[in-house]
C-alpha cells in the first residue's frame, strides 16, 4: 500500500488566517455545551483552578486525577469537573481514562459530544483560547486542530531547548516518512469525537499525542494548526523539568515514529 498523500489534505495556517479564525469563534459558542474538555493530571491543586477557571462555560470538564497526593481531585470537584482517577502513571493512560469515561456516559444515556479537547493542567496553555481551536471543526473546515505552540508566541523558559529541538526533530520525522507538515506535539488540541474515536488510540504514556498525530495522517483527517502563546507552567514539569524525564520522553516519541514509519505500507 502507498504511503498516503496528504499535501492536498493539510492545512497549517498562517498567522493572518488565524486572526480569522479567532474572529469565527464567537458563533460557535453557542455550540460548546457540545464539548467536553479531558485534563489529565499528577500534583496540580496549584495550577488547576487557575485552569478551570478560565475554561469558558463547555458541556463537561473531566479531570483525571493520575494518582496524585496532594488536593489536586478536591480542587478540580471545587471548580466544577467531574474527577475520574487512573491509578496506571502516564499521560497517554489518563487519557484514555477519560475517553472510557466519556464513553460510559454515553452508554449511561448522555449525549455524545461533537468534539473532545485535551489540555494541560499546568496552566502552560490558555484554557481561554478553547473557542480558537474548536472554530474550524464547527464550522466544517477540520476534523483536527493542533495548537502549535512553535508557531506561537512563548514566554522565556516556556519551552526547554531539549523540548523544542525534540519537537522539531519529531516533526521533520513526520514530514520525512508520512509527508505531515505538523510544527509542534502540543498539547492543547482539539478533535471530532467520531473521529477520535476511529482512530483507536492506545498508547499510555508519553507516545499518546504524536500516536493521534501520525494515526490522523493515516486517517486522512482534515488538520490544521493555529498558533497559540505558552508560558511557564506552575510547579515543576514532570518531563522537561528532569533530565530522566526527557530521555523517556524523547526516546518514546522517536520509538513511535520509528514503529509506525515501519508499518506505514499497511495502514
Amino acid at each position: 500500500m502507498r504511503r498516503p498523500n496528504t499535501m492536498s489534505q493539510v492545512t497549517a495556517i498562517n498567522q493572518a488566517e488565524s486572526a480569522a479564525v479567532s474572529a469565527a469563534a464567537n458563533p460557535v459558542a453557542s455550540h460548546l455545551q457540545s464539548v467536553v474538555v479531558v485534563i489529565p493530571a499528577l500534583n496540580e491543586e496549584r495550577s488547576l483552578p487557575l485552569v478551570l477557571g478560565d475554561l469558558p462555560d463547555v458541556g463537561q470538564v473531566i479531570v483525571i486525577d493520575n494518582g496524585s497526593t496532594d488536593r489536586t481531585a478536591d480542587v478540580a470537584r471545587a471548580g466544577g469537573a467531574v474527577v475520574v482517577s487512573e491509578s496506571q502513571r502516564g499521560y497517554g493512560a489518563a487519557c484514555l481514562r477519560g475517553l472510557a469515561t466519556i464513553e460510559q456516559q454515553i452508554n449511561d444515556g448522555r449525549a455524545a459530544p461533537e468534539i473532545v479537547v485535551f489540555l494541560d493542567a499546568d496552566y502552560s496553555d490558555h484554557p481561554d483560547l478553547l473557542p480558537r481551536l474548536v472554530a474550524p471543526i464547527f464550522m466544517g473546515q477540520a476534523d483536527f486542530v493542533l495548537g502549535s505552540r512553535l508557531l506561537g508566541e512563548r514566554e522565556k523558559g516556556a519551552m526547554p531547548p531539549q523540548s523544542v529541538y525534540g519537537n522539531r526533530l519529531a516533526c521533520f520525522l513526520m514530514r520525512l516518512l508520512f509527508s505531515a507538515r505538523y510544527t509542534d506535539l502540543g498539547p492543547f488540541r482539539a478533535i471530532d469525537y467520531g473521529k477520535l474515536c476511529d482512530l483507536k488510540m492506545a498508547d499510555e504514556n508519553f507516545g499518546w499525542t504524536i500516536e493521534m498525530q501520525i494515526k490522523a495522517i493515516f486517517a486522512h483527517l482534515r488538520y490544521l494548526e493555529i498558533p497559540v502563546p505558552y508560558r511557564n507552567r506552575v510547579g515543576t514539569s514532570k518531563i522537561s523539568g528532569t533530565v530522566s524525564g526527557t530521555i523517556k520522553a524523547g526516546s518514546k516519541i522517536l520509538y513511535t515514529v520509528a514503529r509506525y514509519g515501519l508499518r506505514r505500507g499497511s495502514m
